[in-house]
C-alpha cells in the first residue's frame, strides 16, 4: 500500500502554468516546471485548496463512478453528516435516506449515527488521558497528513480512534452479513463523500490496517441523481435515521467538539488557521485545553470541494434541521472496535539532510542562495517563495536561473559583455582601415 496515496490530481491539458495553485498549497507540494504543473504526492495532504483555486480546473479530485454500483449484489450508502445540508428546506433526514435507497441502495447506515459512537468513546477517552492533554481530533485526514510530515511532536497528541466512516463500514458490514446471510465480497460498502482527502483515507486508512469502504463516491455526483427521488421519498419516508443532534452536527465546524459536552476546547476551521493553531500548540502557546477540534475545510465537512452548496449555506441547513433532533439516536458502544491499531509514523519529507550535520549544513547552503534572491516571493520561478527555490536548488531540482530577476541580470550582464566586444571590434576595425 502506497503511504503517500492522494487523491488530487493533475489534468496536464487544462493547466496552464499560472502560480495561482502554488501560492495556495499549504505545505509546498506544487511546482510550475515546463509551462505545468507537479505535484509531490509525498507532501500533498489532499486539503483541496489547489482544486478550489484552478481557474482552469486542472486539479481533479479523484473517486469512484456512481457505476461502481453495480459491481456488488448488496449495496449499502454511508451518508456523511454534511450531504443534509445540500438540500433546500429539508425537515426530515428520513427523507434523504429513503431516496438513497430509491436510488438503488440496499440499505443505508449514516456515518453521523457512528459518529455518535465516536463522540462517546472520545469523552470516555479524553478524560482518562489527562497527560496527552489537548488531544486532536483524527477525523480531517487532511489534518492528520500535516501533522505526520511536518509537526511530529505532536503526533502524541492525536486521538487514536477510527474516524466515523471506518467504524460505520465495519458496523453496516457485519449488519448486512447477519441479516443477509451474504458472504463479505458480495456486499459494496459506499461512503458519499465531501472531500478528496476522504477518499484516499479509505483506501489508505490511518491508525488501522484496513478500511471496509469498498467505493466513495462524491456527493455532487449523488446529488442530482437524489433531487429526482426526494419528492417521492418525502410523501413517505422510512423511519431509517439513526443520528441526532451530536451525529448530524460532525457536519460542520464545531461539531465535534460539541460533541465531547465540554466547553474546554478549540475549534477551527480552514487550513491557514489550522496551521496556525498546530504552531502555536506546537510552541506550548494553549494551556488548560482538552481538545482541539482542527477541519482542513472552512466550515468544516459542509466547505468540501466534492460538495456543491456554499459551506456557510450548507452549515445553516444542517442547524435548523438539527433543532428538533433528539440529542443523540445511537446508544450503542464499541470501544473495541473503534481503536487504532497502529500509530501514526512521523515521515520527514521536508527533511533536506540524511543526518543532522547535513541537515544544517545544507540549510546554511539554502540561506546562502535565499540571499541572493529578491525576496518577493513573485512565483515565477515556479516556486512558491525564494526560499522554496533555494531549497529545490540545493535539492538539485532547480538552478539560480530559474529566477526572474537573477535571469534578467545575467542576460543584461551577457549584452552588456557583448556591446562592448562589438565597440571594441568595431573600433579596431575602424583603426585597420
Amino acid at each position: 500500500m502506497d503511504k503517500f496515496l492522494n487523491s488530487v490530481h493533475l489534468d496536464p491539458d487544462k493547466c496552464k502554468g499560472c502560480i495561482n495553485c502554488i501560492k495556495r498549497c499549504p505545505t509546498g507540494a506544487i511546482r510550475v516546471r515546463n509551462g505545468k504543473a507537479v505535484i509531490t504526492k509525498e507532501k500533498c495532504i489532499d486539503c483541496g485548496e489547489c482544486i478550489r483555486i484552478c481557474q482552469n480546473h486542472a486539479k481533479m479530485p479523484t473517486y469512484d463512478p456512481l457505476s461502481a454500483m453495480n459491481d456488488y449484489k448488496y449495496k449499502i450508502a454511508l451518508p456523511a453528516p454534511s450531504l443534509y445540508g445540500q438540500f433546500n428546506n429539508l425537515e426530515d433526514s428520513n427523507i434523504v435516506l429513503t431516496a438513497l435507497k430509491l436510488m438503488g441502495f440496499d440499505d443505508v447506515y449514516e456515518v453521523g449515527a457512528a459518529a455518535e459512537i465516536v463522540s462517546e468513546m472520545s469523552r470516555k477517552y479524553v478524560m482518562e488521558h489527562k497527560e496527552q492533554w489537548p488531544i486532536v481530533s483524527t477525523a480531517c485526514p487532511s489534518v492528520v497528513k500535516l501533522i505526520r510530515v511536518r509537526f511530529p511532536n505532536l503526533i502524541d497528541h492525536l486521538l487514536p480512534i477510527q474516524a466515523p466512516v471506518e467504524l460505520a463500514a465495519s458496523l453496516a458490514r457485519k449488519k448486512a452479513m447477519e441479516e443477509t446471510g451474504l458472504p463479505s465480497e458480495d456486499i459494496g460498502i459506499f461512503f458519499i463523500s465531501p472531500c478528496p482527502a476522504k477518499v484516499s483515507a479509505c483506501k489508505n486508512p490511518f491508525g488501522i490496517d484496513k478500511c471496509d469502504v469498498d467505493a466513495v463516491l462524491a456527493v455532487k455526483d449523488v446529488y442530482p441523481r437524489l433531487l429526482s427521488f426526494m419528492k417521492v421519498a418525502a410523501l413517505e419516508p422510512e423511519d431509517l435515521s439513526h443520528a441526532g443532534r451530536i451525529g448530524v452536527g460532525w457536519g460542520s465546524s464545531g461539531g465535534e467538539a460539541g460533541g465531547l459536552l465540554s466547553d474546554i476546547y478549540l475549534a477551527a476551521d480552514g487550513i491557514e488557521n489550522v496551521i496556525r493553531v498546530l504552531e502555536d500548540l506546537e510552541d506550548q502557546k494553549f494551556t488548560n485545553l482538552e481538545f482541539i477540534e482542527l477541519n482542513a475545510c472552512s466550515g468544516g465537512c459542509v466547505g468540501g470541494v466534492l460538495n456543491v452548496e456554499n459551506p456557510y449555506v450548507a452549515k445553516a441547513k444542517l442547524k435548523k434541521l438539527r433543532k428538533y433532533m433528539p440529542v443523540a439516536g445511537s446508544h450503542m458502544r464499541h470501544e473495541d472496535m473503534a481503536l487504532w491499531t497502529r500509530k501514526v509514523e512521523y515521515e520527514p519529507v521536508f527533511k533536506l539532510g540524511e543526518n543532522m550535520a547535513e541537515s544544517i549544513r545544507l540549510m546554511s547552503r539554502v540561506d546562502e542562495i535565499a540571499k541572493k534572491f529578491p525576496g518577493i516571493d513573485c512565483g515565477s520561478c515556479g516556486a512558491p517563495s525564494c526560499r522554496a527555490l533555494a531549497e529545490d536548488i540545493v535539492r538539485g531540482v532547480a538552478s539560480e536561473s530559474d529566477c526572474i530577476h537573477i535571469l534578467r541580470e545575467y542576460i543584461h550582464k551577457i549584452t552588456g559583455e557583448m556591446s562592448m566586444l562589438d565597440k571594441r571590434n568595431n573600433g579596431e576595425e575602424g583603426e585597420g582601415k
